[in-house]
């Protein structure tokens, strides 16, 4: 059997536990070599204790690696092993890489030009609208967008990257078969057409607590850089953040409300020095590709050709809900005029409307 084989067996094996995985690479030279080896010199590997040894042999022997790529090729799931020419490049350089990673739909070539977005799995509607918005602008120019498909911050970067056709990668803290959160079933869906989902868990692995901070390493690895959109003073987005940073990727985050306990992180980490973001155009100047995407700002925005009346209405939206009522008194138009402008609005893409019957400037357009 080729190496390849073994880099994935070693993955089933040792999945979130990196450092483990590369002591034995150091000490036996080769995933064939590990592979084989016998308990006597499993023992002599540094951290590897006669019960850590036996631990391992019996996973290992338990192992049918020929059934499990046939199951992965029925099921549509590919690997990348440590050594392919299709491994994320820029993730091989982090302390800890995945030996293999577990992969529906396809990693190409212009995902090594990616920024990772995280944040809130209960955000406010700012932080949602922000997160949709800065990376369906990032996506337009050409940028990937690497987030976790939680709920929150998550689910709208990789939706505002889908919005304009974009490619978005997802990481996840479970097996690349496992839907999770449930409700984001269809999205995961988009996402494998469009992208790819990835993890370093192998297929059926359940969304356990401690596989999350294991896959963060992987979400910043596989960026240029990290945006955090909101987050409490004690959140896994920050976890990201400080992995980022070890791995020497810039830190970037939106500020907001200092009244809000969700703008508590990302209010400190800006006080610490991350840089301070409003719009897609200051991701690009932070990781110097103002070359390659000259006039991105004014780009990846949509030229749409709007009625007097819709600009006027247009201009009265913001992230925050307003009532037709609202406009109606704003504009001393007619509410019948404000509805059919605002009907085409949200056709055109440029506001949203939410089950209250509120409307707001949408995250594909300007603020």
């Amino acid at each position: 059997m080729s190496d390849r084989i073994y880099w994935l067996g070693l993955q089933i094996i040792l999945s979130g536990a990196g450092r483990r995985l590369w002591s034995l690479l150091d000490h036996f030279g080769s995933p064939k070599r590990i592979w084989e080896a016998q308990l006597k010199e499993l023992a002599g590997v540094p951290g590897f204790n006669s019960e850590v040894s036996l631990d391992f042999a019996r996973r290992r022997d338990a192992v049918d690696l020929v059934r499990r790529v046939s199951e992965m090729e029925r099921a549509g799931i590919s690997f990348l092993c440590y050594n392919d020419p299709g491994y994320p490049a820029v993730l091989r350089f982090i302390h800890d890489p995945p030996a293999a990673l577990f992969v529906r739909g396809a990693l190409k070539a212009a995902d090594e030009l990616a920024l990772a977005v995280v944040g809130s799995r209960r955000p406010t509607p700012y932080g949602r609208l922000v997160a949709e918005k800065i990376a369906a602008d990032l996506a337009a120019a050409g940028i990937t967008i690497v987030s976790g498909l939680a709920r929150g911050i998550d689910t709208a970067a990789h939706r505002g990257a889908l919005a304009v056709g974009g490619r978005t990668v997802s990481v996840l803290g479970c097996g690349p078969d496992v839907v999770y959160p449930r409700e984001n079933r269809g999205l995961m869906e988009q996402i494998v057409s469009r992208g790819a989902v990835l993890s370093e868990f192998p297929p059926g692995s359940p969304p356990e607590a401690w596989h999350f901070p294991a896959r963060n390493r992987i979400i910043s690895g596989l960026s240029k850089g990290v945006l955090v959109v909101e987050a409490a003073e004690k959140s896994g987005a920050l976890i990201t953040a400080d992995l980022a940073l070890e791995q020497g990727r810039d830190v970037m985050a939106v500020p907001g409300n200092v009244t809000s306990l969700l703008s508590r992180g990302t209010n400190k980490l800006i006080k610490q020095g991350a840089k301070l973001v409003e719009r897609a155009a200051d991701i690009i100047e932070e990781l110097g590709l103002d070359s390659l995407f000259p006039g991105t700002a004014a780009a990846a925005e949509i030229a749409l050709k709007l009625t007097p009346e819709e600009e006027q209405i247009f201009r009265l939206l913001t992230v925050e809900p307003v009532l037709l009522d609202e406009l109606v008194e704003r504009t001393g138009l007619s509410a019948r005029a404000v509805q059919i402008a605002l009907m085409f609005l949200v056709t055109k893409g440029l506001a949203d409307r939410s089950a209250g019957g509120k409307y707001t400037c949408s995250a594909r357009k300007g603020f």
